[in-house]
């Protein structure tokens, strides 16, 4: 990767089959946001802004307010925070207010939030009147880096994470980095879980250079940030572009997924998703150690960064094997086999189909106090 500029905006292009898709903007504030939806000729078409209650009151108004003259006629949706209200009863309520305020085919949703809503906010416009446009407005750091980008969309169902969703390609990324800088330090925490991920399995330069720049991250020093969201989003777009639809490479994403997921579910939400993930690749990573693939010394460092950030490093009140039968409705499942992405070396994964029971107990054990 290139050093990153200290610039004011700094734009990434996603493509597939070679062909430019979608852009992600990154710049310090929302000013440049009408120019960029005014590129996607939407002034004759309705905008639904959709966010979350925690949102709402710190940016909704503004960003209606610069939509506003791009627009036919822009309205918004607000439903609670939290990952509970990420479930289908949610998207019906957008869906009625959809119909109420006649939107068509040729209008637009905006998901102005983090992960709940880009992810709910995508699943209804992929499903809505068979597929309807859609941007991506991420206000925390996992979506900044992460759920934002690439066109998985999803929602709950009952207590299993994504299971009904859908492959939607946002029509743009707008990413105001000072957002961050509202973001309460349990977010931001567990958006370095998924920072962290990239590098542990795509990328040692930028795992060693989260090592060494730690501080000035944690302290939400304004170049450490652009520098964390530009790298992270460079991982990511590679890896949708060689890899779309998650039939191969972006399986590697899945890394601390299949254990997270299952804790994240027994823990009934109670655990952020990054913190969740960031465990479950902790114990990912003891499998890596006993089939000789990571050294102790390497996991050490890799929960000295889970510290420094305040992401948990054990979880307790769970039964393991409730964990293990937990990871077989998980949707990475393929006939009857669990896709387990481990590490053979810090910056490279891999998809492995051998992992067994024995070896999930025995990383869990290493995890649960």
């Amino acid at each position: 990767m290139t050093e990153v500029k200290n610039e004011k905006m700094n734009r990434v292009t996603v493509h597939l089959d070679e062909k430019p898709i979608y852009d992600i903007v990154m710049t310090e504030d929302f000013s440049a946001l009408p120019g960029e939806i005014e590129k996607l000729s939407i002034s004759n078409r309705r905008l639904c802004i959709v966010t979350d209650s925690n949102v709402e009151k710190l940016y909704l108004n503004e960003v209606k307010e610069l939509l506003a003259p791009c627009c036919k006629t822009v309205i918004s949706f607000v439903f609670p925070a939290g990952e509970e209200h990420k479930n289908l009863d949610t998207v019906r309520d957008l869906y009625e207010t959809l119909i109420l305020n006649h939107f068509d085919r040729n209008d637009m949703l905006a998901a102005l939030g983090g992960g709940v809503v880009g992810d709910l906010c995508g699943f209804a416009a992929a499903t809505y009147l068979r597929g309807v446009a859609f941007m991506q407005i991420p206000t925390t750091l996992l979506s900044q880096v992460d759920s934002s980008i690439g066109g998985k969309t999803g929602v709950d169902f009952d207590a299993y994470k994504n299971m009904v969703g859908a492959f939607h390609m946002p029509k743009l990324v707008f990413t105001n980095i000072n957002t961050l800088q509202t973001l309460p330090d349990n977010q931001f925490s567990a958006g370095m879980g998924e920072v962290i991920k990239h590098g542990l399995i795509k990328d040692a330069a930028y795992y060693e250079w989260l090592l060494e720049n730690a501080a000035d991250i944690w302290a939400r020093k304004p170049e450490a940030l652009r520098k964390t969201v530009t790298w992270s989003n460079e991982i990511k777009r590679a890896v949708v572009e060689k890899d779309p639809t998650e039939k191969g490479d972006r399986m590697l994403l899945n890394f601390g997924h299949t254990l997270g997921h299952a804790i994240e579910k027994l823990k009934n939400f109670t655990m952020l998703h990054g913190h969740c993930v960031a465990v479950g690749a902790l114990a990912a990573m003891n499998i890596c150690k006993e089939r000789g693939l990571v050294n102790q010394d390497e996991i050490n460092a890799y929960r000295a960064l889970m510290e420094y950030f305040s992401i948990p490093t054990s979880v307790s009140g769970l039964d393991p094997e409730e964990v293990i039968a937990a990871t077989k409705n998980d949707k990475k499942m393929e006939a009857g086999v669990i896709k387990f992405i481990l590490l053979d070396r810090v910056g490279h994964a891999y998809i492995d189909r051998t992992v067994t029971k024995e070896e999930m107990e025995r990383a869990l054990a290493a995890i649960f106090r």
